[in-house]
């Protein structure tokens, strides 16, 4: 189900049927080294992992990552969206781009429009962002959105301490 539409990029509802390229995505090194590995090795454990994740929120929430594709071509890029973490008072919105899409603007075009989303369709006042402290591409990113630094965060269950952004308004 489509829930968005930029200029370039439709963003989806995932499905079961998304399985190989979530596989390809969750695999990628830089996924593995941002966000961590979530040991989805085959086909059937995207699978289990898209059923567990995104469409389980998307029925609890209303809101998830989102398959991100181009418009042209309904190519698969990336996800973008929304989770509800736990530790985090705030939604927080986070993105991840397969290597040969990214440095073109699609993580800023989906983020902006997820932001957007979030605050004028779901009412959420406040959105936040969380990044690995090394991850200097999505901090600067997240503050071209205009999400501020507001400091340092233990990650859930870790030892891990990871930046939180926050934002009260879209732009």
């Amino acid at each position: 189900m489509k829930v968005l539409e930029t200029e370039r990029l439709i963003l989806r509802q995932q499905t079961i049927e998304d399985a190989a390229f979530i596989l390809e995505l969750l695999n990628d090194p830089s996924w593995i080294q941002y966000i961590g590995d979530r040991g989805v090795r085959t086909v059937e454990d995207a699978r289990d992992y898209i059923l567990k994740g995104a469409i389980d929120m998307y029925a609890r929430l209303g809101f998830g990552f989102y398959l991100t594709e181009l418009k042209d071509g309904g190519i698969p890029i990336g996800i973008c969206g929304l989770a509800k973490r736990d530790f985090l008072a705030d939604v927080d919105v986070g993105f991840a781009f397969l290597p040969k899409f990214r440095g073109k603007g699609y993580a800023f075009e989906a983020a902006r429009a997820v932001i957007c989303y979030a605050q004028n369709v779901l009412a959420l006042e406040r959105i936040v962002a969380i990044t690995s402290e090394d991850n200097h591409a999505s901090a600067k990113l997240l503050e071209k959105l205009g999400l501020n630094f507001e400091g340092k965060i233990r990650y859930e269950n870790t030892d891990e301490e990871v930046h939180i952004f926050g934002i009260n308004k879209c732009i």
